[in-house]
């Protein structure tokens, strides 16, 4: 395959997940601008995650640093042990819809280009459905490990979300 197939094929991919989250489309969306909510659950397992700028608004976004607790067999993007992005906040529509692109520092070209991850909120029966899609994702991320690693994101998001209900409950 020639490398602007690959490039072709990998621009054109969408990668998804969704999961039911017990909450409210308003929790959610707030959790998806809440900085200390995003260090906490917006890494996939394996990871941590640290944000060196916050601006959470249209054209503003932040920078986080994502760093693997085992980098062996996991190498980053941006050094062995790290991945550091650039997310824009393209488009917030409370409490339905936020839209990111996400840009990876890197010296690879397999990890270039920006990529639109769109966060879909819709109530639904038991809570709110998030559907997350990522589009223009760069060829050097395997479909297969993304579409995990969102998934991932969103069951801590879920975890994150219950246990911070059940402790506003807990309080007098």
């Amino acid at each position: 395959m020639t490398c602007e197939r690959s490039y072709a094929r990998a621009m054109s991919r969408i990668d998804r997940a969704g999961r039911v989250i017990p909450t409210s489309p308003q929790t959610v969306y707030a959790a998806l601008l809440d900085r200390d909510a995003l260090e906490a659950w917006l890494p996939p397992e394996g990871m941590r995650g640290r944000i060196e700028r916050w601006d959470p608004r249209p054209g503003g976004g932040f920078r986080m640093v994502l760093s693997y607790l085992d980098p062996v067999g996991n190498p980053g993007k941006t050094s062995d042990a790290t991945d550091v992005v650039e997310v824009g906040f393209a488009e917030l529509v409370p409490p339905e819809r936020v839209v990111q692109t996400a840009v990876f520092e890197a010296d690879d070209p397999a990890y270039a280009g920006t990529m639109t991850m769109t966060w879909h909120l819709a109530a639904a029966d038991g809570g709110t459905e998030v559907t997350v899609t990522a589009t223009g994702v760069p060829p050097g991320i395997d479909q297969a490990a993304h579409e995990e690693g969102i998934a991932s994101s969103l069951a801590n998001l879920a975890s994150y979300l219950v246990t911070n209900a059940q402790a506003a409950q807990r309080k007098p």
